[in-house]
This record gives C-alpha cells, structure tokens and sequence, in this order.
C-alpha cells in the first residue's frame, strides 16, 4: 500500500473478476489507471484514474461468482470512467498493441427540451470484455432555434 497519501475512497467501486492478472494490469496502466495497493493469493489491485477506481481480481473459483464466468465479461454493463482526453488513451492504447471497440466519438445528450450536455466517448474492450467507455466533457448546448 502506498503510505504518505491521502484517499478518498468511493462510494461505488466495481470489482472486475481477471483471468490473466498481468495482462489486465498492463491493459489498466495503458489508459492510465496506476495501482493504489496491490496483493498476493488471489491476486488483487486496488487502481485508480483520478476519481474513478476499480478493483481487480484473478479469477480463481470464489464463492462470489454467481454463475460460470463466460467470455466476454460484464456482458449487458458498461463502465463510464470521465477523463480529460479521450485522445491521449486511444494512442496509448493503440501504442500498446490493444485495439479499440469504437474510436472516439462526440455524443450529445438531451437534457430537458431546449438543452444538451455533450461527451467525446472511447469505447475500449479490456482483455477479458468488459466494456469501457471513456467520456470527456464536452459541455452544454441550446437547441433552442
């Protein structure tokens, strides 16, 4: 654990059953997450991208698994971590080798009827499926004529 930080530690965080621990952990650090604490028998990271932490674990037959685990994972989820560049981790995604489920992409969404908020969106697949949207603010519109 790294000692001489402060933390605030979530309300929510997912944690994210791995079955190749190392590979997960090189795909987390490309989009930028680094490594609060880390541990051995299962191995365990607790990371974190600003705000947005998540934990991870190797699979290894836990009573917390509900049913078989099937590729790929977090099937019918999707986690929206908010970041300042959607840019900056598609590179560096794509510098390590890994590829991208939908390039960035701006979306607007309707907040009332004359007001949208908008987010450039990076959807990224991690090595076992679980589904990554990257959201960077984009701000607020009128749709008013």
């Amino acid at each position: 654990m790294n000692v001489g930080r402060s933390y605030e530690w979530a309300a929510l965080v997912p944690e994210l059953t791995v079955t190749d621990f190392e590979a997960s952990l090189r795909f987390y650090r490309a989009v930028g997450f680094a490594v609060r604490f880390e541990r051995d028998q299962p191995r365990f990271a607790y990371i974190d991208l600003g705000p947005a932490q998540l934990m991870l674990e190797q699979e290894h037959g836990s009573r917390w698994n509900v049913a078989p685990l099937e590729h790929p994972f977090g099937r019918g989820i999707n986690l929206q971590i908010e970041v300042r560049d959607c840019a900056a981790i598609e590179e560096s995604l794509r510098q390590e080798g890994h590829s991208v489920f939908r390039p960035a992409t701006d979306t607007w969404y309707r907040l009332d009827g004359t007001t949208e908020e908008g987010q450039r969106e990076l959807l990224v697949r991690d090595p076992d499926g679980y589904l990554l949207r990257f959201s960077q603010p984009l701000g607020r519109r009128s749709t008013a004529s």
